[in-house]
């Protein structure tokens, strides 16, 4: 029996310390780190929406909106998570940390590193679509890494939901991911992450989310902690805020550390990067952080104070040496030319538009997000982003663009490597799509124009078919839109990076040509009504052009310069009943990301935080047919 507190007064000093570190290690058995996996929508954000309302974070008259974890402009407006973020819960006097991870796979760097900080995940999958492309990749790295996953069929209320077919494809899946014996032998829950319930089988009542709260605690270990060495964590999360500016978060690995404890960063090679003191240690509850004056073992902080450290750094005391190891991220597979703006309009709608000013702030997203690489040109007015994908480079470009950026971007290209032959091989991605029956026939078309090889074909009930390529990234920028045009806006496909393979040879790129405007100025509704039947328009009417933009897409194959700008000649006579009306067709307007992928070589987007438009490289006819030759 411990002796009561009184009587501590009047111990030994080492009796004290035993006393210390029994209290400590039993904080770590009062903590699990978990993060929920899955594919794209199949609903995690929603799930822990569910989990927080019932485990007792909110008053029962407060106002709560859809997908908290979900706090970013860009996150809200597209409906996706593309920042892990974690959160915290209380559970039968239980901690509970919860990392809400991306789904889309453009992400996946993100719940690569984010992985290192649990102990267990919860692998979310939808009850009728069954284990995606991203669902692969995801349960991989947490395989790889000895979690053992809890698995949750979501959306098990759907009225076209096959829980029975799913969950054997699960265990498919599993075992073709080499999953040892104990990985193997994962439970099994059916939910509904909207309705707030979940169920050890469907027969039973849907009431509450308490079986999986009391699961976590079960299946998933607590923390291995060592309290005896000196503090160390590994950072996995770079934030900012407000008021405490530049935020590491992460896990700590071994000792403790209290507020003003001075500590060191080191990189992954060991060489020191600073000395600091932890001014400020967060930890997370709901979603907020809250100020601590100590933290253990096992538990996931935000550390404030240190100007330069980075993620993948070590944040330790002054004694050790050694850094932690950081989980290799899969490299980037595409990459665009960013450069500054050069267009007639430069420096009329942003304010960030210098070169220097670029730079800075793509090394500052290079630092922090280590699934994007960033190099430049000898002279530095140009630079090569590297990512996983249109979606990531498009949000980078989106997030510059609404912080007053002015820039231009090249069309994406696929990045090239050399095999131990000295062949040039590419990356092939595995597209999975499902369709309705009547479109297999031009899906199966459009993808084998582009080098792709048919895997596989099944029925997937209710008039849909599932069909799944190995295609070169190369052949699916841009497919996108072609795609929904081909499927009525009724097909659904899923692309997540497969291997390195031989060369494909060349792939058709886009499109029909371009309409040019020959001047600069206003665009007319009369002149684009008369030139409506050239080809589909990209503007309206009183859009601004420049001389080299490009301003609709032409019906045939060929470039072709037209003026938008000539209005209708007028006279003093007047016309009864002879003028035509004016009805214009409305413009196709497209996404950042479909803009990218829209244009070819010789061709740029241009970029300002009030407008995206299309233009030549070469803006003056002269020049383009120069460089034709």
């Amino acid at each position: 029996m411990l002796p009561c507190v009184s009587s501590l007064l009047f111990i030994k000093k080492p009796v004290y310390i035993i006393f210390n570190l029994i209290r400590k290690n039993n904080m770590s058995e009062e903590l699990r780190n978990i993060a929920i996996i899955a594919h794209v929508d199949h609903g995690k954000t929603t799930l822990i929406d569910s989990i927080m309302k019932q485990s007792g974070m909110f008053r029962e008259n407060e106002s709560v909106s859809e997908r908290l974890m979900d706090s970013g402009d860009l996150e809200k407006e597209r409906g996706i998570t593309i920042l892990a973020k974690p959160t915290s819960i209380s559970w039968n006097n239980i901690t509970i940390n919860i990392i809400d991870t991306p789904g889309h796979a453009d992400f996946g760097g993100e719940v690569e590193r984010v992985l290192g900080m649990t102990d267990g995940v919860i692998l979310l999958i939808d009850a009728a679509e069954g284990p995606m492309p991203q669902t692969k990749f995801v349960l991989g790295k947490a395989l790889a890494q000895g979690l053992k996953p809890i698995v949750i069929i979501n959306k098990a209320d759907r009225p076209d939901g096959r829980p029975d077919e799913v969950l054997e494809e699960i265990f498919d899946l599993f075992i073709s991911l080499d999953a040892n014996e104990e990985q193997l032998d994962f439970p099994t829950l059916y939910a509904s992450g909207r309705s707030g319930w979940c169920v050890n089988e469907l027969d039973e009542p849907h009431e509450n989310l308490h079986p999986l709260l009391n699961l976590i605690i079960k299946h998933v270990e607590p923390p291995k902690v060592n309290q005896d060495l000196p503090f160390a964590m590994l950072v996995t999360l770079l934030d900012s805020d407000p008021y405490l500016g530049r935020c590491l978060v992460g896990r700590v690995e071994q000792g403790s550390a209290k507020v003003n404890d001075t500590v060191k960063s080191i990189n992954l090679n060991g060489e020191k990067i600073e000395n600091g003191r932890l001014t400020k240690l967060l930890k997370f509850e709901g979603l907020n952080r809250i100020p601590v004056n100590e933290v253990y073992p096992g538990d996931i902080i935000c550390v404030a104070g240190l100007a330069k450290t980075s993620v993948a750094d070590t944040i330790c005391d002054l004694s050790i040496e050694t850094a932690m190891k950081s989980t290799p991220i899969d490299p980037p597979t595409m990459a665009v030319t960013i450069t500054v703006n050069d267009s007639p309009f430069a420096g009329t709608e942003g304010k960030k538009v210098t070169s220097t000013l670029i730079r800075e702030r793509l090394l500052a997203e290079a630092e922090t997000n280590v699934a994007i690489t960033f190099s430049e040109s000898s002279n530095k007015d140009s630079f090569e982003i590297g990512g996983r994908g249109e979606l990531q480079l498009g949000v980078l470009i989106e997030t510059m663009r609404r912080e007053g950026f002015e820039l231009t971007v090249s069309r994406p290209k696929v990045l090239l490597k050399k095999d131990e032959n000295n062949k040039i091989i590419e990356p092939i991605e595995e597209v999975i799509i499902d369709v309705d029956e009547e479109y297999v026939s031009s899906v199966v078309d459009s993808m084998n124009k582009r080098k792709s090889e048919m895997q596989d074909m099944r029925s997937s009930g209710a008039g849909k078919t599932r069909l799944i390529f190995y295609a070169p990234s190369r052949g699916l920028i841009g497919y996108q839109s072609k795609f929904l045009t081909d499927t009525r806006g009724t097909g659904v496909i899923n692309r997540l990076f497969y291997s390195y393979d031989s060369y494909k040879g060349d792939v058709p790129s886009r499109r029909n040509g371009a309409l040019i405007s020959t001047d600069t100025g206003k665009a007319v509704a009369f002149a684009i009504w008369k030139l409506q039947d050239r080809g589909s328009m990209f503007i309206g009417h009183n859009t601004v052009v420049y001389k080299g933009m490009i301003v609709g897409e032409h019906s045939r194959d060929n470039d072709l310069e037209i003026n938008v700008l000539k209005g209708k000649q007028l006279t003093n006579m007047r016309a009864s009943g002879s003028d035509e009306a004016v009805v214009l067709v409305p413009p196709k307007i497209m996404s950042l990301e479909e803009m990218m992928a829209y244009i070819n070589e010789d061709e740029l987007l241009e970029v300002t935080p009030l407008s995206l438009r299309l233009r030549k490289r070469y803006l003056d006819s002269k020049e383009r047919k120069k460089s034709t030759k």
